[in-house]
């Protein structure tokens, strides 16, 4: 009812009586005047005016399952939220709620991850009450061998969503890296418990720099924030439940083709490299080319000097531009 609650004093402009509430969730006047009164201690500001009501004078930035789920416009993404204040990895206790037969859709939220990890298994910072750490948990009924294009349909959702929320100008660096000012600024990392021909379930974390104060000096020249950028601070729950409320759109669209057939052309506009020269760093050679876009597969297409075309998996295979990060 926290949720509901706040949701609902979010969305008016006005105030909401106590007996609207009563009325509306079946509760006690008692009922609702506890939930208020946790909204406070969490930092909402709530104006509780003598036969008026309730209303919501200002919002704090906090990543607790009401706040993301207060703006969620889901059927399922995120409709079941599990909330840590300090975690391992957001992935790896989504895992473990997959394992234990969590619904599709379960999303997993922390404040803080103490053992957060990336691609290839790099170990990243992970400070407490500044950036987004979430993973949500999918069954999709597919073959093993698509679930690596999730990955690239949680880059396209979380580029519009840090586009609407923000205003910036986010872009994708292939295959999975949300790029802002030519600086990653976003993560995704998927994982998947499989047999040989089909899934059991599939998770798909999602690290944002969003607040973070303080970016370590090894990191500064290809590593930024959303509000370093923006100028300002950023409600992260309001990003995390866009991000949500946009893959499930994507992901949708994604499991009526069974391919990025649907997405290619919105994604390739996001590529920041698209018809650029790049370098391929793979584990034996490395080459340049020109990046054409993704195919449907979601493999990058990469024009070489010979004029020849080849399609690249992600995998092993780094993408660099010519003169830096991007």
């Amino acid at each position: 009812m926290k949720a509901e609650i706040l949701k609902k004093l979010r969305e008016s402009s006005d105030y909401i009586s106590g007996q609207q509430f009563c009325e509306e969730f079946g509760v006690s006047r008692t009922a609702v005047w506890k939930v208020i009164n946790q909204l406070k201690e969490d930092g909402y500001q709530i104006e509780a005016v003598r036969n008026k009501g309730y209303r919501i004078a200002a919002c704090p930035d906090v990543m607790t399952k009401e706040a993301v789920g207060s703006m969620l416009t889901t059927d399922w993404a995120g409709q079941t939220i599990v909330y840590f204040d300090e975690t391992d990895s957001t992935n790896t206790q989504a895992k473990k709620l997959g394992e234990q037969g969590a619904v599709h859709g379960t999303l997993v939220l922390a404040e803080l991850q103490n053992s957060a990890k990336g691609r290839r298994g790099r170990g990243w910072i992970a400070p407490a009450g500044e950036n987004i750490y979430m993973t949500i948990l999918l069954r999709p009924d597919i073959e093993p061998v698509h679930a690596p294009m999730l990955t690239l349909v949680m880059a396209h959702s979380t580029v519009l969503a840090i586009r609407r929320i923000t205003g910036l100008e986010a872009l994708i660096k292939w295959p999975n890296d949300v790029i802002v000012g030519r600086k990653k600024v976003c993560g995704i990392l998927t994982e998947m418990s499989a047999e040989v021909d089909y899934i059991n379930h599939v998770v798909i974390g999602v690290g944002i720099n969003v607040n973070m104060q303080e970016i370590p000096s090894d990191l500064e020249a290809k590593a930024t924030t959303l509000s370093r950028e923006k100028g300002e601070l950023i409600k992260r729950a309001d990003l995390a439940a866009e991000v949500m409320n946009r893959f499930e759109a994507d992901y949708q669209m994604f499991m009526e083709s069974r391919d990025l057939s649907r997405l290619k052309n919105s994604y390739n506009q996001m590529l920041v490299n698209i018809n650029k020269e790049v370098s391929i760093q793979e584990v034996d050679r490395e080459y340049r080319g020109q990046a054409l876009g993704i195919n449907e597969n979601g493999e990058l297409l990469v024009k070489k000097t010979d004029g020849s075309i080849e399609a690249i998996f992600a995998g092993e295979v780094s993408v660099r531009g010519i003169y830096g990060y991007v």
